[in-house]
């Protein structure tokens, strides 16, 4: 943290007495030896180190707004995400406050000083802004100056009514009594600004060192007030590489039914920072074993129990969760919460189309058709938008199509066709068709790769000569009523899909050619 700044909480241990008075605050990693530091700390990775610095490059921003806070009368402190990440070296320009200001004074302070305010989220006592600022040391516009998104946030304790789905929000007189609310431990420490004092009461820097997720009171209160905190624990736990603590993990179980009271769209919001976190199969493997998945989405625990056809995986969950991690391997923009959901939930029509054959095999048959059905009824029922409901069910559905040709060489007529069903979604069906090969058969695995490689080359040599990406009848609606002589109605549909069928059985035709295919088909209807 900040070398010389003092420290509160930090010097007592685990359930012991805090030492009266301040003291140097523990993390400040420097040359002298810190007698008041605790022994028993875990010591923190070289990341440590860089806290002073993170923070001493928002300090402009941090100590300017303390200030204009502290003119008013009122207190400010960095809090939650933004310590724990400064200490972890990987602190944003996304920077949480919290003040025994309530939301009308914030604002009051921050609308003559900030670039941008915005009051979304002032009925739980949150005001947002947006402040451009030079990085310390650096006094004028430049490579040094950036956007800040601030969230400044009144002292609260909130709970859920046990038949309600909204947190009953009320605002608090301290700063300890705000983070005793907070989810976990290493979510509990502050910096009070502008004297950057650390505020440690709940040992949350011990936590951070080891990894591990604790709560500051009791689990069982802290997800009792809000249910959505077992999800967090899971994301945490995904995005941090943390453990769960036993008694944390004990109370999730024990309460897991308690989600049931979180809205679908809090629930969702939660799943997508899980899902496209570093490790999801950590989190998600932790909402499995609680029983909070079958709450939030029952189709992955299900898969536990569906041996794969292969016979190669301990059963279809494990391969799904390979499938998830195979899949973010082959990212190369960034985390892509489109083709995370379709590789997570491309099996998830098995359970339902599992089948004993005669000669001991296990089939799966067109559980890639049950699969979409029931991808899109689950992502619907978490209120994710339509077009990505309608693009990850699209991906489930096509992810055997690869599959389907066999091994032989692809006709043009089938290449066209892959590249029509996919559309925009090639890139990413190319992806999630990789990743689906988890066999342990080397020689298996090398042969399904140079078949999709062979693929892959065929779709580009047509592209070149075909434009693939836009494929379409040669002759439009309005040529085809003019040829017929027939005005709008079904029946220009009808042959615009027949000439379509043409189209990517046979290539491009010349206008005359086309011309005559139309006439031919029209002829053979009567």
């Amino acid at each position: 943290m900040l070398d010389g700044a003092p420290c509160r909480g930090a010097a007592g241990g685990r359930g012991g007495p805090a030492r009266a008075g301040r003291v140097r605050c523990a993390v400040v990693p420097n040359d002298r030896k810190d007698t008041h530091a605790p022994q028993s700390l875990p010591v923190l990775s070289q990341v440590q180190q860089q806290a002073v610095s993170e923070l001493l490059r928002v300090s402009p921003i941090a100590d300017d707004l303390a200030r204009r806070f502290e003119a008013a009368g009122f207190s400010l402190a960095l809090v939650g995400g933004s310590v724990r990440d400064a200490l972890l070296g990987r602190l944003g320009n996304d920077l949480d406050f919290t003040t025994d200001a309530r939301p009308q004074d914030v604002l009051r302070i921050v609308r003559p000083w900030a670039d941008a305010v915005w009051e979304v989220g002032i009925a739980f006592g949150t005001v947002g802004c947006r402040k451009r600022a030079p990085h310390a040391g650096q006094t004028g516009a430049g490579d040094g100056v950036q956007d800040y998104q601030l969230e400044i946030t009144t002292y609260r304790s909130e709970a859920y009514d046990r038949d309600s789905r909204k947190p009953e929000v009320a605002y608090g007189d301290s700063l300890e009594e705000d983070l005793l609310r907070r989810d976990f431990t290493v979510n509990a420490m502050a910096v009070a600004l502008p004297r950057k004092e650390f505020i440690d009461p709940h040992h949350g820097l011990e936590d951070l060192a080891r990894k591990v997720l604790r709560t500051p009171g009791t689990p069982e209160a802290s997800f009792s007030d809000d249910p959505l905190r077992m999800l967090r624990a899971a994301r945490f736990a995904a995005q941090l590489d943390f453990q769960v603590a036993d008694e944390v993990r004990a109370a999730m179980t024990a309460m897991a039914d308690r989600i049931g009271i979180v809205s679908a769209e809090r629930i969702r919001d939660e799943l997508n920072k899980l899902v496209l976190a570093d490790r999801p199969r950590r989190g998600l493997a932790l909402l499995v074993d609680t029983g909070l998945a079958r709450h939030v989405l029952p189709e992955l625990p299900a898969l536990r129990l569906e041996r794969d056809e292969h016979h190669r995986h301990k059963d279809v969950y494990e391969h799904s969760l390979t499938v998830l991690e195979q899949a973010i391997a082959l990212e190369t923009e960034g985390p892509d919460l489109t083709l995370r959901l379709a590789a997570l939930l491309h099996d998830i029509g098995k359970p339902k189309t599992r089948r004993f054959e005669k000669d001991g095999r296990v089939s799966f048959h067109h559980h890639e058709m049950v699969g979409a059905k029931m991808t899109k009824a689950r992502m619907t029922k978490l209120k994710y938008p339509n077009e990505l409901v309608k693009d990850v069910s699209r991906l489930v559905e096509l992810h055997l199509r690869f599959h389907g040709y066999g091994t032989g060489e692809w006709t043009d007529s089938a290449v066209r066709r892959y590249v029509r069903d996919a559309g925009p979604l090639l890139d990413r069906l190319h992806k999630l068709t990789r990743s689906d090969c988890t066999t342990r058969n080397k020689r298996k695995a090398l042969a399904l790769s140079q078949s999709y490689d062979s693929l892959e080359r065929r779709i580009a040599q047509l592209q070149e000569q075909e434009e693939l990406d836009a494929i379409r009848p040669d002759l439009d609606g309005n040529q085809i009523m003019e040829i017929l002589g027939i005005g709008p109605g079904p029946e220009i549909g009808e042959a615009y899909r027949h000439l379509l069928e043409l189209r990517l059985e046979h290539g491009p035709q010349e206008h005359e050619a086309a011309v005559a295919a139309l006439k031919e088909w029209w002829a053979s209807r009567d």
